[in-house]
């Protein structure tokens, strides 16, 4: 799965401004800080990590966001700030009195985001120093320089737009993500922010927010690790002229659509970019009791290291598959009614391998970058989408090395 660069078709925002600038936070010789600005009277809604070793701007983030409407966002990339206690605290709040009284706002009304090494202090002169610039490149044109800025072992920035027709006015919505490894989201994920220029009360923004990353962010794994830092933050920021507020509208659905139809393509392509990664491998499971069951199974085919380097080496070990179906803790299994197909190549039906299935076959599939495994239960009507990527050589030496 070669990592070319995307092309960033991606419109800007009204009211919403961005800025990067190179705080040397770990990083050397290029942008690692970045600050949103977000319109007077813009609406915030936000979904975090459920770690317990939550970082200290996730904690923070919470807080602020209970009691205030932000009027800024404050990115870091290249230090977590996580696992650093009382500290980590002190230097996340330190972050929003920075830039509060470099705008004359209140504290409360920033929010901080960190991303990278887990366990080092935050250097919170740095990015102090590092503030005053990135809010002097402030520009609604800023996404692409800040979806840059918040890369870590990202090969790639992830940035997309969708537009929405309403009557004579358009409205745009724009996300930028970041994520590459210690992906295996339980909220939202790594670090995502959207925003629109639609009014949209904070419940609703809220309530459609949740229901975009269940499907999407919170249905990929790389590595089977949630991080510390995770975040997705869905802004409306008003400034577009149209209003929706009524959660039965078919204005509201249309924009719930495009803001999950958004989540699901910034979702696939940070599973694209998985560390090391050479392809990308949908599971669909079918015929489940309930939907939790159906993502059960595809989580534990997605997390098994057997099935995962077995698909780097285009190797059509079914048996590998199979067992993890088996160790998924269904109750009362009934192993003849389970099929199970790469693309429409079937190798297993009845609960054994499939009479007219031939390795060759299997193998022409899984040499594909992009392929699927799809497992049939005969148990209900329920199923779900799990999105993830092989297992290399390159995953072990890019952690091996994170932090030489």
């Amino acid at each position: 799965m070669p990592k070319t660069e995307p092309e960033l078709q991606h419109r800007p925002v009204p009211g919403i401004q961005l800025g990067a600038a190179a705080a040397e936070i770990r990083y050397q010789g290029r942008n690692d800080l970045v600050v949103m600005e977000l319109a007077e009277g813009a609406a915030t809604a936000a979904v975090f990590t459920r770690n317990a070793f939550c970082a200290a701007p996730v904690t923070v983030a919470r807080e602020h966001l209970a009691h205030s409407a932000p009027r800024y966002l404050v990115i870091n990339a290249g230090n977590a700030n996580a696992g650093t206690g009382a500290a980590g605290l002190h230097a996340a709040r330190e972050t929003c009195r920075t830039l509060a009284a470099l705008r004359g706002c209140r504290p409360e009304q920033v929010l901080p985001f960190s991303t990278g090494v887990i366990g080092e202090p935050l250097p919170i002169n740095r990015l102090a120093a590092g503030a005053p610039k990135a809010l002097t490149a402030l520009s609604e044109q800023g996404w692409e320089t800040a979806a840059r800025a918040i890369m870590t072992t990202d090969t790639v920035p992830k940035l997309l737009s969708r537009t929405l027709q309403f009557g004579p006015r358009q409205a745009v919505i724009t996300g930028m993500a970041k994520g590459s490894g210690m992906i295996r989201p339980d909220m939202a994920t790594l670090l995502a922010y959207l925003a629109s220029d639609v009014r949209m009360p904070r419940e609703l923004l809220q309530q459609c927010l949740q229901q975009a990353v269940e499907p999407s962010f919170n249905a990929i794994t790389i590595d089977g690790d949630t991080s510390t830092n995770d975040a997705c933050v869905l802004v409306a920021s008003g400034a577009g002229g149209i209003t929706i507020d009524a959660p039965q509208s078919e204005d509201y659905a249309r924009f719930a659509a495009a803001v999950l139809e958004l989540c699901m393509d910034l979702a696939r392509a940070i599973v694209r970019d998985g560390e090391g990664a050479t392809k990308l491998i949908e599971i669909q499971v079918e015929q489940a009791a309930d939907p939790q069951e159906a993502r059960r199974v595809g989580f534990t085919i997605a997390h098994s290291p057997l099935v995962k380097t077995a698909a780097f080496a285009s190797d059509p070990n079914w048996g590998r598959i199979l067992a993890a179906v088996g160790r998924a803790g269904l109750a009362d299994l009934d192993i003849e009614q389970v099929g199970i197909w790469l693309d429409d190549v079937n190798i297993v039906r009845h609960g054994g391998r499939a009479a007219d299935y031939s390795e060759q076959a299997g193998a022409r599939v899984m040499a594909r970058d992009t392929f699927k495994i799809r497992v049939r239960l005969g148990r209900g009507e329920a199923q779900a989408t799990v999105l993830t990527c092989d297992l290399s050589f390159d995953y072990v030496k890019i952690n091996a090395e994170y932090r030489t």
